[in-house]
């Protein structure tokens, strides 16, 4: 007969070992209190190693689980055709295959052939070359700019060798403001990688995806003048750019909380502050540095920029409206008065939109981002209309007609009083009646309206054709005839 295990000699055994000498007891015929005892663990601990290393040694539940073999064998099929409900598969057991069945039952069944959750799998790794790669990605996050509340597109880069980070906000992203955000994080970095993982975005991806995916000849161009290539990673497998993921969401918890920003631009300048002075600057357990520290050793493996950065310009051909104005991203920008109606070139750059015709700048805007339905007029591009200037003093038709006699001026007075603004178009018909008609027709019809409160031309006029039709003609006599 052997001798127990003392707890000395299995205190310190890892639980591969205890569960091998555990067995090796068992086989011995010690009883489940005696292994408790000698091991010093539980007693369902024991039953389970037991359980799990002898299957099938249960014939009462193989027995139990028999009259629900054709059930099992049919149980993956109804479990796709209910999605995963446990009472439509009662159901569909019953109406498809005539099998009542509680729905303690079913469940056990369900988990014995491991249909509801999948088994863990266990994690893999990336292993990364200093320099090799970036990882690049993009999420909305709600924020206050200027008391408003807008949906920004955060952009992110990351190295993921040092964890040296840089992040950007944008209105929205398209492939202008990712050439903007990739320009400003070689600019931060120092430097290029060869490869940049991007998720099966548009923006740079134009077909396919994953290892298929064709880049858009556009970013493809863009990409080489740093000497850097794009990689789509596969659909479902975000975890490729897992490091680049995990800093939005320090991102969300610690930059943006408690910030204040007046505009996109102030936004942006808080945001590569605090990669600098923050996100860089902690140091990471991972590392046992700061990201900061870490990149000085990778940054001689970057690729060196080129002398010469072009600044990312997009152009648009434009046709200048009769407002004198022309549209970009739902505003409009002014334009010399000249060029109504010409065709002229929008160079739509970071902060700026240049107006270029003929070859030559004639207008330079400050870009409006971030609003809609907005208007930019530089000085000096619109002038006046003519009828929106409001003269003061007589009209040079009143002026004639003043100093005739005392008559006429106390006339003119009160007949201003009835006619719009200056009196114009008034004082211009009353001038023509006075130099069409004869002077003694037009003295008696202003004097009768004067005594009468009459300050309608129409009918002024016709008193002075009435006055004037009795001097040149004279009334029909039947009796000479």
């Amino acid at each position: 007969m052997s001798t127990k295990p003392t707890v000395s000699e299995h205190s310190k055994l890892n639980p591969q070992q205890r569960d091998k000498i555990l067995l090796e007891l068992h086989q011995q015929g010690l009883s489940i209190r005696e292994i408790t005892k000698a091991l010093k663990i539980s007693r369902n601990t024991v039953r389970k190693t037991i359980r799990g290393a002898t299957p099938t040694t249960d014939t009462s539940e193989g027995d139990a689980l028999q009259p629900w073999q054709p059930l099992m064998d049919q149980l993956p099929t109804l479990y796709r055709q209910a999605r995963g409900n446990g009472v439509r598969i009662q159901e569909l057991a019953k109406e498809q295959h005539g099998i009542e069945i509680s729905y303690s039952t079913l469940t056990r069944l369900i988990r014995i052939q491991g249909l509801r959750h999948a088994a863990t799998k266990r994690s893999g790794e990336y292993h990364f070359e200093p320099g090799a790669e970036m990882q690049h990605d993009t999420s909305p996050h709600p924020m206050e700019i200027g008391e408003k509340k807008v949906m920004a597109q955060c952009a992110a880069a990351i190295l993921p060798v040092s964890r040296y980070a840089f992040i950007q906000y944008y209105p929205c992203f398209t492939r202008f403001e990712i050439k903007l955000f990739l320009t400003e994080t070689v600019r931060f970095f120092g430097g290029a990688t060869p490869h940049c993982i991007v998720d099966n975005t548009s923006v740079v991806v134009a077909s396919g995806s994953g290892p298929e995916a064709v880049m858009a000849p556009e970013m493809q161009a863009f990409g080489e003048h740093f000497g850097m290539t794009f990689i789509a990673h596969a659909v479902g497998h975000a975890d490729r750019k897992a490091h680049v993921e995990r800093l939005f969401s320090y991102v969300e918890k610690n930059f943006i909380p408690g910030r204040h920003f007046e505009d996109w631009h102030d936004l942006n300048l808080q945001a590569e502050r605090w990669c600098n002075e923050i996100a860089n600057a902690k140091v990471k357990r991972s590392l046992g540095t700061t990201p900061r520290a870490a990149f000085e050793q990778e940054r001689h493996a970057l690729i060196l920029l080129p002398r010469y950065l072009p600044p990312v310009c997009q152009i648009k051909q434009r046709v200048v409206d009769i407002y004198g104005m022309v549209h970009l991203d739902t505003n409009r920008y002014s334009v010399p008065e000249r060029l109504v109606g010409k065709s002229v070139e929008l160079h739509k750059l970071a902060q700026t939109v240049a107006i270029i015709f003929q070859g030559k700048e004639v207008a330079l805007h400050p870009r409006l981002i971030g609003v809609r339905d907005k208007r930019s007029i530089l000085k000096g591009h619109h002038k006046r209309p003519r009828f929106n200037i409001h003269r003061q003093g007589p009209s040079s038709e009143e002026t004639l007609l003043r100093g005739y006699s005392p008559l006429l001026d106390r006339y003119i007075t009160v007949l201003k009083r009835h006619l719009p603004g200056r009196g114009l178009q008034g004082m211009r018909r009353l001038l023509q009646m006075k130099q069409r008609y004869p002077e003694e027709a037009f003295v008696a019809a202003i004097e009768r309206a004067e005594k009468y409160g009459l300050f309608d031309l129409n009918r002024l006029e016709r008193l002075i054709l009435e006055r004037v039709r009795g001097d040149f003609f004279k009334p029909f006599d039947e009796e000479e005839w």
